[in-house]
């Protein structure tokens, strides 16, 4: 194949594209940059990029290396003049450690998103453009005031874009009307439906999927609207749990829950999917599962796009041996300790393909629709 007959054939992408990997991103991004690769390689296994020059990697080397005090800069070693920049950040990466007086300090979500706003200022502007793709929202559960508190959220997002960023993506966002805070600049929430469904398949092979087996479960009235999408798809029933609060008093920055009521059809001898957001401490989880396998559910699976396990996975363990939870999935998008992987209870739903393929069908200026809403390839899984 000729090169200019290769260029001139192609549609051509907004700008040579380049990706950067925050720190604690590496693996993810390696695993995108080897699809983009893949498919954009011609028959000789010559990958080009805009300006037709072979190109071996699309992510850019871009590092923020700190001072002995803590304090830090953001570094890019190559030039991203006229490139569309596709920024990687899990700012929820408590592995990643630096060195502050002598000590090991592992990274905060703060930490994170300030060397994020370090790399953009590094750009200088000449970026052609710049997307960030953050899977877990930053600040996303500080989404609404109420009395005197700071929307963390908002401002964020406003800085990101007054910094000159003018897309931002991000996946299954506890409340997606934070992006009423830059409404004149792109901001997609995108779902891992179609990942879970077909990790469940996968894994559970001898599940049956239909509604007088299988059942799908919200832990709370937050989380309806996705577990709506699950159902429908699935062609399954929905069930609820209403979450009692008490408001008078505010534990490690929430109102605890009293206890959860549920709100569905019998689930007696069903399997049943409950899906959520994030599992924090896990808690609320592991009382909903109780609660389902008291109406003598059969087994109780749940599906999450991030698994935080802020306290551990010493109540998962015992909740699985005592046959309270069959089996966890959650996305490979933010940090896992190693051991989880190894838990006889987890699965884990590989994300990168799908990341690698928004980032194509941005760089090209092609439509997201498809992506956002998988239904058609639901339906074929499922089939």
């Amino acid at each position: 194949m000729n090169i200019n007959d290769y260029v001139y054939n192609e549609p051509k992408p907004f700008g040579d594209l380049s990706i950067v990997a925050m720190k604690g991103c590496e693996e993810i991004a390696a695993k995108i940059d080897y699809y983009l690769k893949e498919w954009r390689q011609d028959n000789n296994g010559v990958i080009y990029s805009e300006g037709s020059n072979p190109v071996r990697t699309y992510l850019l080397d871009a590092v923020c290396p700190r001072f002995g005090s803590g304090e830090a800069k953001g570094v890019i070693n190559e030039t991203v003049r006229g490139h569309d920049i596709f920024i990687i950040s899990d700012v929820f990466n408590y592995g990643v450690k630096f060195k502050m007086y002598g000590m090991d300090v592992p990274m905060s979500p703060d930490d994170h998103y300030q060397d994020l706003k370090r790399v953009i200022a590094a750009m200088n502007g000449k970026a052609k453009r710049i997307t960030v793709i953050m899977p877990m929202l930053y600040e996303g559960r500080q989404h609404k005031r109420a009395s005197r508190e700071s929307l963390d959220c908002a401002l964020a997002l406003q800085e990101l874009t007054n910094m000159g960023v003018e897309n931002i993506i991000s996946f299954d966002i506890h409340d997606p009307r934070v992006q009423n805070a830059i409404p004149l600049h792109g901001f997609e929430d995108f779902h891992p439906h179609y990942q879970m469904i077909k990790a469940f398949v996968r894994t559970v092979t001898d599940a049956t999927i239909d509604r007088n087996h299988l059942m799908v479960i919200s832990p709370d009235e937050g989380g309806m609207t996705r577990c709506m999408y699950y159902a429908s798809v699935m062609g399954l029933d929905l069930g609820m749990f209403y979450k009692r609060r008490d408001y008078s008093v505010i534990v490690n920055g929430k109102n605890p829950v009293i206890s959860h009521e549920f709100l569905g059809d019998n689930v007696e001898g069903k399997d049943v999917i409950v899906v959520d957001d994030m599992i924090a401490s896990g808690d609320s989880m592991i009382d909903v599962a109780k609660k389902l396998k008291e109406r003598k559910a059969r087994n109780v699976y749940v599906f999450s796009s991030f698994g935080l396990f802020t306290e551990g996975f010493d109540k998962f363990d015992k909740a699985f041996e005592e046959g309270t939870i069959t089996r966890i999935f959650t996305s490979n998008m933010i940090y896992r300790k190693p051991e989880l992987l190894q838990k006889p209870w987890y699965t884990e739903v590989d994300m990168s393909k799908y990341i690698a393929n928004i980032i194509d069908t941005l760089n090209y200026d092609r439509s997201l629709s498809e992506l956002l809403d998988p239904v058609q390839k639901i339906k074929k899984l499922l089939k």
